[in-house]
């Protein structure tokens, strides 16, 4: 996204900061999408905006005074580049709550005074802030949202242009608001799709401020109009001095879509592997247009009066990828492949985890399935079926010394081992930095004894066996968690004693645990 690659006499040098934050304290309602906004800003920054990885932070669910001392460093560089004489632009972009007149960053506030002072302050010849918060455009000092003639920068070189520019998602009495269907907020998917060239109201292949400024008005307002809480109404400030047309992204990039003159007019839609809408593209007849999509591979889809269109397209890294009509064919509506979203965007967490293992029945865990302790890993995939549940797979492992103890055959030593497999589903539920959960898991479980010295042969048991899993999770980091876990189990043990016939033995455990986990 952002910042000047516009044909300039004397370049940018293009400084990021990125956050996203769920989080806004304990009497506000954690936010589904602002930290994948935040990541999508990022990632589109760095492709698109010019903006190199060491000129860029990226913070997500930080407090307000990690943002303060990324802030300052970045500062510290842009000074530093000023100093050899280089031309300086600061882009901030946050989306996260805002409430009372701050930014709600976790348990933190950032006032609205001081954080647009700082930017006022920032050393940067050019500073441009994006928000996107309820009440956000009380920044702007602004109701409402307007698009006057003087928004419109002249068009020329950006050389003499210094100054700072606000643009707000909403105004200051009105709530942003966040779509399932897009994986994200109205305003944020508009603007990262305008940046991605559905803005590019010239065609020239660059996305100007004022290009996606209006894009993102336009789009979000008129989505927004029939939903409950009422029309939303981006704003902004601007005060600019000089001339030049501020060019946020480059689409003349080596690699992304090309929708060629030939193909149909009308609206298209980019549909990311995970059923989310990446991009929209409204294209005229007998017009080339660009979306500078990452590789990868995507379903389109063209809405006509009575039915679908619909294909795919793969955007290979480090080419240009043109849209070929043949590849389209006839659906009705019921093949939409957007059926709407999958929570905040799925994500993974990798864990290591220490436990106990143990059965109910003594005369069990003292003779035949012993009690011990398990060490293991696990992956979890959140958000991926709905919103809040986390499908886990995970494997722990146990074992420990012991001496036979049955009547007549006690004294033998053996190696007690056991494996245990598991895929579980649980909900969880976030209060704060707490999220408890609940759920159910399948376990394969084998328990084995192998006897020193093959005085008996090595013994097996081995079945699946569903339980119920509950506890709760702690954010200690951004992004490390502890967690407190406990099983509960069941299993039948078959038993087959010689002149009898078998029996079954119903037998529960439970299992302990105590888990780190980074989130991915």
């Amino acid at each position: 996204m952002l910042l000047a690659t516009a044909a300039q006499a004397e370049p940018l040098r293009r400084f990021a900061l990125i956050i996203g934050n769920d989080e806004g304290g304990s009497d506000t309602r954690p936010l589904s999408y602002a930290r994948e906004d935040a990541r999508k800003m990022h990632g589109l920054l760095s492709r698109l905006g010019g903006v190199s990885p060491s000129d860029s932070r990226l913070l997500l669910n930080d407090d307000a005074q990690d943002v303060l001392s990324a802030l300052a460093n970045l500062e510290a560089r842009i000074q530093a580049a000023r100093t050899r004489g280089e031309r300086t632009a600061l882009l901030v972009y946050y989306s996260g709550h805002a409430k009372d007149g701050a930014l709600r960053l976790g348990d933190t506030r950032l006032p609205f005074d001081t954080f647009k002072k700082r930017l006022a302050d920032a050393p940067a010849d050019i500073r441009i802030a994006i928000l996107d918060s309820c009440r956000s455009g009380a920044l702007t000092r602004t109701k409402g949202a307007r698009r006057a003639p003087a928004f419109e920068i002249d068009s020329g070189a950006t050389r003499d242009a210094r100054g700072l520019v606000i643009l707000t998602s909403s105004s200051a009495d009105e709530d942003s608001q966040e779509s399932d269907v897009i994986g994200g907020s109205y305003f944020s998917h508009h603007l990262t799709s305008g940046l991605l060239g559905d803005a590019d109201r010239s065609g020239d292949g660059q996305v100007t401020l004022f290009e996606a400024y209006s894009h993102a008005y336009d789009r979000t307002v008129a989505d927004t109009a029939g939903s409950s809480a009422g029309p939303q109404h981006p704003t902004f400030s601007y005060d600019l001095a000089g001339n030049g047309d501020l060019v946020l992204t480059n689409l003349r990039t080596s690699e992304g879509l090309v929708v060629p003159r030939s193909a149909p007019g009308g609206a298209y839609y980019f549909v990311n592997p995970s059923g989310l809408v990446v991009a929209e593209l409204e294209k005229a007849p007998e017009t080339e247009r660009r979306v500078a999509l990452a590789p990868g591979t995507y379903r389109v889809k063209r809405r006509l009066e009575d039915r679908l269109r619909i294909g795919e397209v793969e955007v290979r890294r480090g080419q240009e990828t043109v849209l070929e009509e043949f590849r389209f064919r006839d659906a009705p509506f019921s093949d939409d492949p957007v059926k709407g979203g999958r929570g905040r965007g799925s994500f993974w967490t990798v864990g290591l985890t220490g436990g106990y293992h143990s059965f109910f029945d003594r005369d069990i865990r003292e003779s035949l399935f012993l009690s011990v302790p398990l060490v293991g890993g696990e992956v979890n995939l959140h958000n991926y079926f709905r919103e809040d549940w986390v499908w886990g797979f995970d494997v722990a492992l146990g074992g420990r010394a012991a001496k036979l103890s049955l009547e007549n055959l006690s004294g033998a030593s053996y190696r007690y081992s056991v494996l245990n497999l598991g895929t579980s589903l649980t909900a969880e539920w976030h209060v704060g930095d707490l999220a408890p959960f609940a759920g159910a898991r399948l376990a394969y479980l084998y328990m084995g004894r192998k006897f020193d010295g093959g005085v008996f042969p090595d013994q097996f048991y081995a079945t699946f066996s569903p339980g119920l899993v509950a506890g709760l999770r702690y954010r200690l980091l951004r992004s490390l968690h502890l967690t407190g876990r406990g099983r509960l189990h069941y299993l039948t043990y078959n038993v087959h004693e010689e002149g009898t016939e078998n029996s079954n033995s119903s037998l529960g455990y439970w299992e302990l645990s105590a888990l780190v986990t980074y989130e991915l």
